[in-house]
């Protein structure tokens, strides 16, 4: 029997050789929180800090039989999913979230590399609409990856909210948009489904690798540790904000979060 106070999240995510993002990314973070962190890894990628160059799947077979062996053993108290890739393995986890009665599902919709890489096949992002959505506490889409879910762009913040209301149609309890970037803030804005409520801190200069990863991460490290979603969120984006304020210039693109 596990320690009470011993609180663990799963990461379900890509695989990043720098650390920056990715399920490295989110075991970092979740240790930095102070929540034990557990990883399967839905697709490999060859990248470094200037991007990406190419992919490989993890195949379904192999994607639920690593989440079945994992799951006969060990109960998350939140669990966070990033870059999926293929439709059949947001199915397959969809599956297996219902039959484990998973709870704590934090959805980060990843589909595009800071560079401009495609990180979703055809098919995968409706897929996630339409399994993974209704199973989330909260989903965190980005001002891109929001766009491509909603169909509506974002040049304000009545922008933001009519986004939230339409991606809080689809099945998630809440909703964050990221990436918000007006005026000289940096702005994230939650959505509980009554109530807004904006992120604030100061704009930084300069390209980061793995923010979104991050602040997803750190969303689901705060929910295990028994805090809501707002509470969560606020702590998360103070995390990545230190995190960004000390980042380390690992290579010769994007600076690596300091976690």
């Amino acid at each position: 029997m596990r320690p009470s106070l011993l609180k663990i999240a799963l990461t379900i995510a890509g695989s990043d050789p720098t650390g920056g993002a990715g399920f490295q990314a989110d075991l970092k973070t979740f240790k930095a929180m102070g929540v034990y962190g557990l990883s399967i890894p839905a697709v490999l990628t060859a990248q470094n800090t200037r991007g990406v160059s190419s992919i490989h799947e993890v195949s379904p077979e192999f994607f639920s039989d690593e989440l079945d062996m994992l799951l006969k053993d060990v109960t998350p108290d939140a669990v966070k999913t990033g870059m999926l890739y293929t439709s059949e393995i947001v199915e397959g986890l969809s599956r297996r979230i219902k039959e484990r009665s998973l709870k704590n599902i934090v959805v980060d919709p990843v589909t595009v590399s800071s560079t401009g890489v495609s990180l979703a096949k055809a098919g995968t992002l409706n897929a996630i609409k339409r399994n993974l959505f209704p199973l989330a506490r909260v989903i965190t889409p980005n001002i891109h990856e929001a766009y491509l879910l909603s169909g509506i762009e974002v040049s304000n913040e009545n922008d933001m909210k009519d986004v939230a209301r339409k991606l809080r149609a689809l099945g998630p309890e809440e909703v964050i948009i990221t990436g918000g970037h007006l005026k000289d803030k940096a702005m994230d804005m939650l959505f509980d489904g009554e109530e807004f409520l904006f992120l604030e801190n100061e704009r930084l200069e300069g390209e980061f690798h793995g923010t979104g990863c991050a602040f997803s991460s750190a969303i689901a490290a705060g929910i295990a540790l028994g805090y809501d979603v707002k509470e969560s969120a606020v702590k998360a984006k103070e995390f990545v904000f230190n995190a960004m304020k000390n980042a380390i210039p690992l290579g010769k693109g994007m600076k690596i979060l300091n976690i």
